[in-house]
Formats: structure tokens, C-alpha cells, sequence
């Protein structure tokens, strides 16, 4: 079988790690953790501990992903530490509540923004959110290309975004705003760090391209130091730049806060302009989320029997289109429990986050677990100042599982049931479950 070449380079890498990281959290969840943070010297230094906690993690998976290469990545990792009974509830959980969440919570910050440029009434956001699901899914089941240019049109827009924002707020004079009562007594550090961590949310993607990296134990890591502290700079200037125009109080209060100050600098043209750079590039990361998505719930479909029928693939339009479209029915309906929420974003954030953390919290432990199980495995990079770095990064996560349990709503309650219905769908195919994450399209 053809191996990757070693053909990636620090520069390369540091790229991949800030174009994956960098999305549209930063033009949403601003407003939630000025809410959450309470002041304006908490909502500034959570942004750098987002970073730190984000290193810390990405050194346990750059050790994981570099002794076991594989496609299947996490599925991979917890099926060696804990059984592919584990590994089955891993791909359930990207299935139902991880995979297709994200792909809503993005759907959603789109829906805010396109909002700004043809409103739609009071439930405009889930509609262009339920739209884009829609359209998006289509595209992907036609066998589109997401091809190199595309991409890079995209990251542009998102970048000259940003570009935007860091100068207007930062360099350029704007109308004064008041900071009177700029304090929010009440509010949760744990909460915002649900949000400030979902916007660092993609680092551990890099891991998976270990194999190609030309020197990978002195370039894991310089890419992986480098790569957080571009990404923490620039959330840090942004975030300086949403406080200097609009005040703690205004960002919280925001709705759409890149348009919200924008608006403020340049009127209702400058709001339009930042918005439909912001709608385009979020539509880019969610057919990218879409595309992923579908291929690894076509993995599930072929290592567990009775979702076989995930596990087709369509020899007319080369896609996993069972897949997908099981994927964006379940995604739709997240649309209707956001709306229903009347919080969209928020409420699927909250979906997500108990998950995404319990999974988190299970790849910290199972790098302690293949240590002792298989302690003769070559290991290009080892985390450093091991284990103390790991017991960090494991009990980051349980403090975040924890927080995202105890000060979320609804949504969060919803997602640990689904989770637990992924539970009676293992047991009733008790027996009928094969290797996962192994088996892809070539």
C-alpha cells in the first residue's frame, strides 16, 4: 500500500493549523464570553489561556497520532485502549451529536450574518441555517471538488476579515462609546471557557498528518508552538479590537459583533462588506465539515452492522450518499432544536460541548493507556515533561466536561442523552461490530 511522502514542512504545517483553527468561532462567540467572563480583564485574558490550554493538548495528540498513523485517527486510539465498543461510541457521538453540531453551529453563525445582509423576519438565522444545510449536502452528493482554489478564495475572505477587524479596531479612530457599568456581575469562567475552547477547536487535525512530516520530531513541535501562538495573537487583537469600539457591554450584547463594529466605523456599507465575507467563508467550513463528516459516518456504516446502510457508496456520484443524507436529516433537526432553543448558536454549542469534552478527556487517558499496553511502539514524539503534560490535559478536560454539564442548559442535557441512546443501538447490535475507522474509500 502507498505510504504518504515526508513532504510537509514547518511552514506548511504552521498554515494548515491556523487555516483549520482560525474559523468562525471568533465572529460569533466573542459575544458569549464577554457575557460569560463578566469583565473586561477576564474576557481579555481568557483568549491566552484558550491558547495555552489548546498547546497542551495538541502535544498529547502529536504523540498519539505519531506512534499510531492511521486514517481513523481517534476511532483508531480508543479502540487499542478501551475496545471498539468505546470506538463504536465514538463514531455515534461524531454521527449524531459532534460531527453534525458542528456542521449547525457554523450553519448558524452563517444564518446570523446573511441575516445582515436580507433579513428574513424573526426566524431568519435557522432558515438560512436550515438552507445551508440543504444546498451544501446537495452540492457534496453531486461528487463537487473542493478544489485548491476554492479553498484559498475562501481563507482569503476570512483573512481580509480579520485584517479588517485588528485595523478598524485597533488603528483606526472611531465614533466614542461609553464604558460606563462596563462590568457583567454573576457570570461563569467555566461557560466561557466552553466558547473560548470551541473557537481554538481543530488544532489536534494536524496530528493526523504526522506521517508526512520531513523531521518529525523537531517539527511536530516547532509547527505545533508556532501554529497556537499565531492563532492566540490573532484572537487576542481581535477581541482588543471588539473592546476598543464596542465596549465589554456592547460585545456581549452583540448579536453579530464584527458587523455590529463595522457598522459603527463605516455605517451599513461596512456591515455588509464584513458580513458577506464572514457568510462566504462560513459556508466554505461547513462543506468542508460536511464532506468529513459523511466519510467518517460511512466508516461507521461499514464497521457496525446495523448502520450498514451509511456504509454504501454511490459508484455514479463517488460520495458516501447514504451518508450524507443521514447526516443532514440529523443536522436539520438540530436546526429545529436550535430555533426551538430560541439561542441557535448557543444551544448547539451546548449540545456539543459535554460530548466533545467526555472524548477529549478519554484521548488524554488512553496516551497513559497505550504507554503501559504497548510500551515497545515506536513513538516519534513523545510529549514533553511526560505525565505531567497529559494529567494537564486530562484534567483540563474534566474541568471543561464539568463546566460544560453544570452551566449549560438544555442543549447539553439533550446531548448526553443522545449520546446514551448510542449506548441501546451498541447493545441491540451486541456482537455485530468490526474494526472502525479503518476501513475508507480510496
Amino acid at each position: 500500500m502507498d505510504t504518504p511522502g515526508k513532504k510537509l514542512s514547518v511552514v506548511d504545517a504552521i498554515a494548515i493549523i491556523v487555516g483549520i483553527v482560525i474559523g468562525a468561532g471568533i465572529f460569533k462567540t466573542s459575544s458569549i464570553v464577554a457575557w460569560t467572563a463578566g469583565s473586561k480583564t477576564a474576557f481579555l485574558l481568557l483568549w491566552p489561556l484558550g491558547g495555552a490550554m489548546s498547546l497542551v493538548g495538541a502535544l498529547c495528540y502529536a504523540e498519539l497520532a505519531s506512534a499510531y498513523p492511521s486514517q481513523g485517527g481517534d476511532y483508531l486510539y480508543f479502540r487499542l485502549s478501551f475496545g471498539k465498543w468505546v470506538a463504536f461510541l465514538f463514531g455515534w457521538a461524531r454521527l449524531t451529536v459532534i460531527q453534525t453540531g458542528s456542521i449547525v453551529i457554523l450553519a448558524f453563525v452563517f444564518g446570523d450574518y446573511a441575516s445582515q445582509l436580507l433579513p428574513l423576519g424573526p426566524y431568519a438565522s435557522a432558515i438560512y441555517a436550515a438552507l445551508a444545510v440543504i444546498v451544501l449536502s446537495i452540492l457534496n452528493s453531486v461528487s463537487l471538488k473542493h478544489s485548491t482554489r476554492t479553498q484559498n478564495i475562501l481563507t482569503g475572505a476570512k483573512i481580509l476579515g480579520l485584517v479588517c477587524i485588528i485595523i478598524v479596531g485597533i488603528w483606526l479612530p472611531t465614533a466614542p462609546v461609553s464604558f460606563a457599568n462596563d462590568y457583567l456581575p454573576d457570570r461563569s469562567l467555566g461557560l466561557a471557557m466552553v466558547f473560548v475552547l470551541l473557537t481554538y477547536g481543530g488544532w489536534n487535525e494536524i496530528a493526523f498528518a504526522s506521517a508526512e512530516f520531513r523531521n518529525l520530531q523537531r517539527d511536530m513541535l516547532r509547527s505545533l508552538l508556532w501554529g497556537i501562538v499565531i492563532i492566540t495573537l490573532v484572537f487576542i487583537l481581535v477581541n482588543i479590537a471588539y473592546i476598543n469600539v464596542l465596549g465589554l457591554k456592547g460585545v456581549a450584547e452583540s448579536e453579530v459583533v464584527a458587523a455590529d463594529l463595522m457598522r459603527r466605523a463605516f455605517g451599513e456599507y461596512g456591515a455588509k462588506f464584513i458580513s458577506i465575507l464572514i457568510a462566504v467563508s462560513t459556508l466554505g467550513a461547513a462543506s468542508g465539515t460536511i464532506f468529513t463528516g459523511a466519510r467518517t459516518n460511512y466508516a461507521l456504516g461499514r464497521g457496525f452492522q446495523p448502520l450498514r446502510f451509511m456504509g454504501k457508496w454511490n459508484e455514479r456520484t463517488n460520495t458516501p450518499l447514504a451518508a450524507l443524507v443521514i447526516q443532514g436529516l440529523i443536522a436539520l433537526c438540530l436546526v429545529g432544536f436550535g430555533q426551538w432553543q430560541r439561542k441557535g448558536f448557543e444551544t448547539l454549542v451546548e449540545y456539543t460541548a459535554p460530548v466533545f469534552w467526555f472524548f477529549f478527556l478519554l484521548a488524554g487517558i488512553s496516551l497513559f493507556v497505550l504507554r503501559r499496553k504497548d510500551p515497545d511502539r515506536p513513538r516519534p514524539f513523545r510529549v514533553p515533561l511526560y505525565p505531567l503534560t497529559p494529567i494537564l490535559f486530562c484534567l483540563a478536560s474534566a474541568y471543561m466536561l464539568w463546566s460544560s454539564v453544570a452551566y449549560t442548559g438544555l442543549g447539553g442535557l439533550v446531548g448526553i442523552g443522545v449520546l446514551l441512546v448510542g449506548v441501546v443501538v451498541l447493545l441491540a447490535g451486541s456482537g455485530r461490530t468490526k474494526d472502525l475507522g479503518t476501513d475508507q474509500p480510496n
